[in-house]
């Protein structure tokens, strides 16, 4: 683990990331998750965890929203709510598994229904699509950023296809945690090359 110059805080207070697991360089997947013709929505086969501040901001959209997503809003989240400090408001919720797939995935045209309601509405997905999601398959862990389990396990089916997930999700790291972040992890990676993993 490398510690980072300082701290950055996430456009939303949390998480906040000290210090950054250089193997993000190393790992590799497959970025384009909609060009994927493979993997068949595999990664939301388990639903994800969400802020309960982003919880708040879907429930708060209007019926247009539900019937977008064609569930009704009682079963869009779990009722169990996790204090976690890393999470913006303090706690966690998750979203539920509908039929074996997060209750967001769309599964006539694929991707996700919030990101796809927010695109075809000019809203800025970051404002309700999971961060968890959008990071995917990086994460935050006791303030530093990571890759996620299912890259070290490789059983992320698309593990060791395409770029390196730091490139991958670059632009989405400098969306949260702002430009002087990215560049900090540009000069790591700089110095310590390429990271091989197992």
């Amino acid at each position: 683990m490398i510690s980072l110059s300082r701290e950055y805080l996430s456009v939303f207070g949390q998480p906040v990331i000290r210090a950054v697991d250089p193997a993000i360089f190393g790992y590799r997947y497959f970025t384009h998750c909609m060009a994927c013709g493979f993997c068949k929505d595999q990664c939301c086969s388990y639903g994800v965890d969400i802020d309960v501040e982003n919880v708040a901001r879907i429930e708060a959209l209007g019926a247009d929203f539900e019937a977008h997503v064609g569930v009704p809003r009682s079963k869009w989240f779990t009722r169990q709510r996790w204090a976690d400090p890393e999470f913006p408001g303090g706690a966690q919720a998750r979203t539920r598994v509908k039929d074996g797939a997060c209750v967001f995935l769309d599964r006539k045209q694929r991707g996700c229904k919030i990101h796809s309601y927010c695109l075809d509405n000019g809203i800025d997905y970051h404002q309700l699509k999971p961060l968890v999601s959008i990071l995917f398959p990086l994460t935050f862990e006791g303030g530093a950023l990571v890759a996620s389990g299912e890259l070290e396990d490789k059983s992320l089916i698309c593990v060791d296809q395409g770029p390196n997930v730091y490139d991958g999700l670059r632009g989405e790291l400098a969306y949260y945690f702002g430009e002087g972040f990215v560049a900090e992890l540009d000069g790591i990676r700089a110095r310590h090359g390429t990271i091989a993993t197992v």
